[in-house]
């Protein structure tokens, strides 16, 4: 099996900073030789979220024309290829050793099959970042707009983490691996292979836009803000009744902030005159309690593992980790209409359960991508659940080779958004 040296970049829902990792494959042993991470300024932030809030629902071309968007892809691509260039400069990295940069995009809408089929809508998702772009700005190929294969065969293409927890558990062994971004996700593991994944929900989604709006803080570092706050049960209700259909979809399903009712949410707290320390309290419970009640949803024929194992910058928050820690204990506090379903859901649950941090957690979904363009690269399929499960295999990702002659780039968004 070749070796291979691959840069891995995530910015997906979140708009928290760009992380970069350079990862070695070696047969099965997985090792980053360097990270990097540079935050995004409040400025960008806006104009991007700015920006997804234009494009709910549109078009290709409706987007393509919208007076903003070319500048704030633009910038969005240059600033990835400017973190990549100063992460191989400082390290000593020759750009010439690396065999390819695996690149999500900047997901800017998403409707999966899971979603559409409910509303009779017709699957898509909008991913934006052309590959060739950053191809030219550095210098190495880039493999990107892996969703795309997903969704034009009819899946929903996440989460895509899943295989890429397994390869982890070889070295880090089997368990429930469960993400805290911006949305959660988890995936099952068992004898190094993926057996069920699906997204939960907003994680850091709520918290975090509430801090940069009411407190000019990125996110709340060490639970700070939500410490001096408590517990509010009707706004937790709020919460859960507003997202509920995607709540209660069944597995696997892959959520999109646009489910999550943001808005709305932010106005109820400010109209019930809510303490701001509150919110921000109540919000890191729900991250916790809604990670929870997702793993309530998963078929009774799947065992529950003995092992939890976390990763995602969300879980260093003490408030989300203990809350959940209670909640697979069977303590905390639990909606009316849930407590019966997570009684009945603790008798699965294994005695003395472990929940850890991952070893490799910090830059698991930058190198996830890495790990996609591997196959790519080698023409192999990526094996999430859902399509294992329907005896299905797709090779995802588009490959961008660096191309000197200054042209007209038509990748700015992915291959599955509506035409």
């Amino acid at each position: 099996m070749v070796k291979y040296r691959i840069i891995g970049n995530m910015t997906g829902n979140s708009m928290d900073a760009i992380d970069l990792v350079i990862t070695e494959f070696n047969n099965e042993k997985i090792q980053d030789i360097a990270t990097f991470s540079k935050p995004y300024d409040k400025e960008m932030q806006n104009r991007m979220e700015n920006l997804r809030l234009s494009v709910f629902r549109k078009t290709r071309a409706q987007i393509e024309k919208l007076p903003q968007f070319k500048a704030v892809h633009d910038d969005y691509i240059r600033q990835i290829a400017d973190s990549i260039n100063e992460m191989c400069a400082i390290n000593y990295i020759d750009k010439k050793s690396i065999d390819a940069i695996g690149f999500h995009g900047k997901t800017l809408d998403h409707n999966p099959p899971s979603k559409a089929k409910t509303d009779g809508s017709c699957p898509y998702s909008v991913q934006m970042g052309s590959g060739q772009m950053l191809a030219d700005l550095t210098g190495i190929p880039v493999i990107y707009d892996f969703r795309s294969d997903f969704l034009l065969n009819g899946f929903d293409g996440a989460p895509l983490v899943a295989p890429h927890n397994a390869h982890i558990s070889v070295q880090e062994g089997d368990g429930c691996y469960y993400n805290g971004g911006n949305t959660s996700n988890f995936a099952f593991v068992k004898n190094k292979k993926a057996v069920i994944n699906a997204d939960a929900g907003p994680f850091n989604e709520y918290t975090d836009n509430y801090v940069r709006l009411h407190f000019a803080k990125s996110y709340d570092e060490n639970a700070q803000i939500g410490m001096r706050g408590k517990l509010n049960k009707h706004l937790l209700q709020k919460i859960y009744e507003l997202g509920k259909t995607f709540y209660e979809a069944p597995l696997p399903k892959s959520g999109d902030p646009a489910y999550y009712h943001k808005s709305e949410i932010f106005t109820y707290a400010e109209n019930m005159n809510i303490r701001p320390e509150d919110v921000v309290h109540t919000f890191e419970y729900a991250a916790a309690y809604i990670a929870f009640q997702a793993l309530t949803s998963v078929p009774k024929n799947v065992e529950i593992l003995p092992r939890i194992i976390l990763f995602g910058g969300g879980w260093k928050n003490p408030l989300v980790y203990q809350t959940f820690e209670n909640l697979i204990k069977g303590k905390g506090f639990v909606l009316p209409q849930h407590q019966e379903i997570f009684a009945k859901f603790l008798q699965r649950v294994p005695e003395n359960i472990e929940i850890s941090q991952s070893r490799f957690g910090t830059y698991m979904e930058a190198r996830l991508f890495a790990d996609l363009a591997r196959y790519r690269l080698e023409e192999k399929a990526w094996p999430i659940p859902e399509v294992v499960q329907a005896d299905k295999k797709i090779i995802c990702g588009v490959i961008a080779v660096p191309n000197e002659i200054k042209r007209r780039y038509s990748d700015y968004l992915s291959r599955a958004t509506q035409n």
